[in-house]
């Protein structure tokens, strides 16, 4: 698009390669170290176990249900932020007119302006569509929560089966649920792109350490591992 430098490009493709950076060793490990979010993996399968073992859930079902409500809550808010970016489309003309008194940031175009809200707009889509599926897979755990047979149930096999699997669904909704967190972060690193490419790519890199940080070198990772 017209206006847009080779410097603007290359700020999204690092952008973009960091997102998909984090996203990988998230998941994957880091100098051989897994992240908190997998650690905790191991506590929501011990989690499904310990229930399978217990008379009464009432007190599982209360930490599902606080799970859902979390979920719930970020997806109105990622549907809030999307009728904020629209909003903010329709009146380009008079934020680009504020943002013309400003001495700092490059000038810009209405359809330079429109085409970063709009990118803004599907960071915030996306988030949506993670954080209303991780509600969805919550509610399916909490089913499956309820259909685990009691400790006294003669098929011990059953049981243990019906644990794991309520510990998967578990797993996967909190992996959607931090999907969707993950573009609430690289959103504010987003932000950046409305002062110019390189405050872009500043911004990008500090929340790339940011959320590095916390997920391989924070006070919580230490409360799980010794390494």
């Amino acid at each position: 698009m017209a206006g847009f430098t080779l410097w603007d490009v290359f700020a999204v493709v690092f952008f973009l390669a960091a997102w998909i950076f984090y996203r990988f060793v998230n998941e994957r490990g880091f100098w051989g170290h897994q992240s908190l979010s997998v650690l905790m993996n191991r506590h929501r399968r011990g989690w499904m176990e310990s229930m399978a073992a217990r008379d009464s859930r009432i007190a599982d079902a209360g930490i599902m249900a606080s799970l859902q409500n979390g979920a719930a809550f970020f997806a109105s808010t990622s549907l809030i932020l999307l009728g904020g970016a629209a909003a903010t489309m329709r009146a380009a003309d008079d934020v680009l007119k504020i943002a013309g008194d400003f001495s700092f940031g490059p000038a810009m175009t209405r359809g330079m302006w429109e085409a970063k809200v709009m990118g803004l707009a599907l960071v915030f889509g996306y988030a949506f569509f993670k954080f209303a599926w991780a509600y969805r897979l919550f509610i399916y755990a909490a089913i499956l929560l309820g259909a685990t047979p009691a400790p006294d149930s003669p098929d011990a096999t059953a049981r243990d089966f019906a644990a794991r699997r309520a510990g998967a669904m578990t797993i996967d909704a909190g992996l959607h649920f931090a999907k969707g967190l993950r573009s609430f972060y690289f959103a504010f690193a987003y932000l950046g792109w409305f002062a110019g490419p390189f405050v872009f790519v500043a911004t990008t890199i500090a929340i790339l350490v940011i959320v590095m940080r916390r997920q391989f070198f924070s006070a919580a990772r230490r409360a799980l591992t010794d390494d």
